[in-house]
């Protein structure tokens, strides 16, 4: 009876006037750089954060989920249409969704994702009302030594599953945790690798340098491609999926729905795993896996499912742990700093209004989003006609505005400029940026939580693997490497008996 309480009363804040208008606001610009190439939810927040400076903190954090959330739906649309992915979790949706598409089914490919989107985000915001309050009550007895524990098993958790070869996830890690240490020492104000320049005494600027790893980068990689795509434009009438595509659709919709809270959870794990996840376990079950890829509508719905089902529970190691599950979620640690909420246990009862608002908000914002999605499909594929060599200069023109307004720093300008052009480099040579982006995030927050455990201990390593927390994480970390170091070695051996085998 406590929780509904508290719900309602969430709803009572996000119900109110300028709320709704931020929200829906959110909502549409999430959609909006969901279907635009070379932008997403990463993107889409950072330029709309300086915005929020000046904004209540409830109402700021409800338009950057509505961002967040709302670039996840988007993102399919260029995936079905025109087979270039919105954001990086939609480019799985590629493969059926485009298949549907030039067979003429691009409605129904479309309407399937859109409400796959809907009860995967609705079942996560239940999860994330259910799980978070207990998780935080939990996580009180956290101690430093622990925290620094878990912090270190998301990143090992993200080495696991990374895109990327196992050495180039280590290597982007290893370069993210240098690039945190950049600045003042945040227990001593000692400054740190700034070259006696004042402008790095906070560090490198996050936002800037996370607009060029993914944004600029992005816009990079698909002017290469962007001229061999062909647009697809479906009409309203199309839009009815048959009963059979329904039927097909459903028990995927669940299992996305599952498979996708679940990673979402896990700190360190990128939504996108979960819908290479979704769409293998589908094509494992079907009666027809060879027909994967050719049009299948269950390898549209189980993916985007699992895509939207991580953004309710992404934001519970967000809200109760200040951890940042995938890369979009560490703009909006960002803005929760900014705003002066201090993510961790405590939240829920020193700001419900931010907790709880958040939370019905997001309710609201899925049957905005619902409603959103549907009828502006042909809007957003007549803006995919504009020419990308116009698109792409008039994206990079308001990334550079939203950078810049921050801070007034001809500097940032340039951070962004130069990291896009290693976000490129790093892409072109398979190297995933998002592992660098994590590890800067952690980086700060694992040095101050080793620092504190080692002034507490006096100085005594030990207090590392001591306390049921701390023996907890330090137990699963151990399963983790070896679980890494048999993968290894058993794919070693594979290979050399197949070499033994040619000779």
């Amino acid at each position: 009876m406590e929780t509904i309480d508290f719900v309602m009363q969430g709803f009572a804040v996000a119900l109110r006037p300028e709320n709704l208008l931020f929200g829906f606001v959110g909502c549409l610009w999430g959609t909006i750089v969901g279907v635009i190439p070379g932008l997403g939810p990463l993107t889409g927040l950072t330029l709309l954060l300086p915005l929020t400076f000046k904004l209540d903190p409830t109402t700021a954090i409800i338009m950057l989920s509505g961002i967040f959330y709302g670039a996840m739906y988007g993102g399919s649309t260029t995936s079905i249409l025109v087979r270039i992915p919105g954001e990086a979790a939609s480019i799985i949706t590629c493969m059926d969704g485009y298949a549907m598409a030039r067979d003429g089914r691009a409605g129904p490919a479309l309407m399937i994702a859109a409400i796959g989107s809907f009860v995967g985000g609705t079942a996560s915001v239940i999860g994330l009302m259910l799980f978070a309050p207990p998780l935080a009550d939990l996580m009180l007895q956290v101690g430093p030594s622990a925290e620094f524990g878990l912090m270190l098993l998301a990143l090992l958790i993200l080495s696991f599953v990374s895109q990327g070869s196992p050495v180039k996830t280590a290597v982007m890690v290893l370069i993210g945790l240098a690039i945190a240490t950049i600045g003042l020492d945040p227990l001593t104000a000692y400054p740190r690798f700034t070259f006696g320049s004042v402008r790095l005494a906070d560090g490198i600027n996050f936002v800037a340098m996370a607009l060029g790893l993914f944004g600029v980068s992005e816009i990079l990689l698909n002017l290469e491609e962007i001229t061999k795509v062909h647009v697809i434009r479906p009409t309203l009438r199309s839009l009815t999926p048959r009963w059979k595509d329904l039927k097909d659709s459903a028990p995927a919709i669940g299992r996305g729905t599952v498979i996708g809270f679940v990673f979402g959870f896990i700190p360190g794990i990128s939504h996108v795993v979960s819908t290479f996840v979704s769409y293998a376990v589908e094509k494992r079950l079907s009666n027809e896996p060879e027909k994967f890829g050719t049009g299948k509508i269950e390898g549209v719905a189980g993916p985007e499912t699992a895509n939207n089902a991580t953004t309710g529970s992404a934001m519970i190691p967000l809200l109760v742990l200040g951890i940042p599950a995938i890369p979009a979620t560490s703009i909006l640690l960002s803005a929760l700093l900014i705003h002066g909420v201090q993510p961790g246990p405590q939240i829920v009862r020193d700001h419900p209004d931010v907790f709880w608002g958040l939370i019905a908000s997001m309710y609201i914002g899925n049957i905005m989003l619902l409603i959103l999605n549907l009828p502006l499909v042909g809007l957003f594929v007549n803006l995919l006609r504009v020419p990308y060599a116009y698109l792409a200069p008039g994206v990079l023109l308001v990334s550079v505005v939203g950078i810049y307004s921050v801070n007034a720093n001809t500097t940032e300008i340039a951070i962004m400029a130069v990291f896009g052009v290693i976000g490129y480099v790093l892409r072109k040579a398979s190297f995933d940026p998002a592992p660098l982006l994590l590890a800067i995030v952690l980086g700060d927050r694992m040095e101050i939580s080793l620092r504190r455990a080692l002034m507490i201990s006096d100085g005594d390593w030990w207090i590392l693997v001591q306390g049921a927390m701390s023996k907890i994480f330090l137990g699963a970390l151990l399963l983790l490497l070896v679980l890494q170091g048999s993968t290894w070695l058993l794919g070693f051996r594979r290979k050399n008996a197949a070499e033994i085998d040619k000779i």
